[in-house]
């Protein structure tokens, strides 16, 4: 069973879009979302800085648009009687925290559009939420489980994303996150992440009217295949309820841990992760040992990628 994944944000990189474009009709395609949502994804994908597309109102479209980009690429390049085959060997579609748009798009609950406007409307919220106060999240890797939620509890933060793999990210207040820096749990490390709030938490409450109102017209189609939710890592087949799930996502903690539970528990043999890949594959290699993994980090990956799709459409 194939599973294939969209990263979250921190997994964006300068010039994640260049080889992209070289790409048949990519170029159109990319101007047609920019001009939808009002942000020139070009630009930041391909000129931008690291500081420019660390802003949550930049990061969270271009990282959308870069995952709707490759899979595309991966599952309807070619015929048009090839597009059904390749989309039908996934057997569940999961996306970790903004990913999950991308995922929802792609297993069919929303459009490339309706997920760019959403997540465009998403990535503004969550940036005003978090100039609320300083808040931000850090990676903390190692230790017992239950010493790093005891420690975590005590010093007020908050498991924003339940990793698995021995990885747990922690979120609050900037002084909260120092003293975690100062005071670590015993035998982990402790990592500042490159994010602009406490995302997943009560901070990002006040974000949630926004998500509301920009869901309030989409009619979601039932996902094509199986979806699997970041809240608990069930697998959901309403299309409303994804939606749901999604408004609510952003001041929940994410939990792929339960994730990837759930992928080992449906019998994924495989997991593919759209570009900017590296980070779920890296995650899944310690949590799920016995799953094959690959990660699109550029056109050049494809060709790999589409050969594990056909070995899932003939198994």
């Amino acid at each position: 069973m194939l599973v294939l994944v969209a990263p979250g944000q921190g997994a964006q990189k300068p010039g994640l879009l260049t080889p992209w474009l070289e790409l048949p009709g990519a170029a159109d395609r990319l101007a047609q979302w920019s001009a939808a949502i009002d942000l020139d994804l070009v630009h930041y994908g391909t000129e931008a800085d690291a500081d420019a597309i660390r802003d949550t109102s930049v990061a969270q479209p271009l990282l959308v648009a870069t995952a709707l980009l490759s899979g595309d690429a991966l599952l309807t390049a070619g015929s048009a009687e090839d597009a059904p085959v390749r989309a039908a060997a996934v057997g569940a579609f999961a996306g970790h925290s903004v990913g999950e748009l991308a995922a929802a798009a792609l297993s069919g609950v929303l459009t490339p559009l309706e997920a760019l406007r959403i997540v465009r409307a998403r990535g503004a919220a969550m940036a005003e939420a978090a100039a609320a106060a300083e808040t931000g999240m850090s990676a903390v890797l190692g230790g017992d489980s239950d010493v790093v939620a005891g420690h975590l509890e005590k010093l007020g933060l908050t498991p924003a994303n339940m990793n698995g793999a021995g990885q747990v990210v922690a979120a609050g207040t900037a002084e909260q996150l120092a003293a975690l820096s100062a005071d670590r749990p015993e035998k982990a490390r402790v990592i500042p992440l490159k994010v602009a709030g406490a995302f997943h938490t009560d901070h990002m409450a006040s974000a949630l009217p926004a998500m509301e109102a920009a869901v309030a017209d989409v009619a979601p189609g039932a996902p094509v295949t199986r979806y699997v939710s970041n809240l608990d890592g069930a697998v959901v087949e309403s299309g409303p309820d994804v939606v749901r799930r999604l408004v609510h996502q952003i001041s929940a903690p994410v939990r792929w841990d339960m994730c990837m539970e759930t992928f080992q528990r449906l019998g994924a043999t495989a997991l593919i992760e759209l570009c900017p890949g590296g980070t779920l594959t890296g995650l899944a290699k310690r949590a799920l040992p016995d799953v094959r993994t690959l990660a699109l980090k550029s056109p050049d990956d494809l060709a790999a990628a589409r050969d594990l799709v056909a070995a899932h459409t003939s198994a």
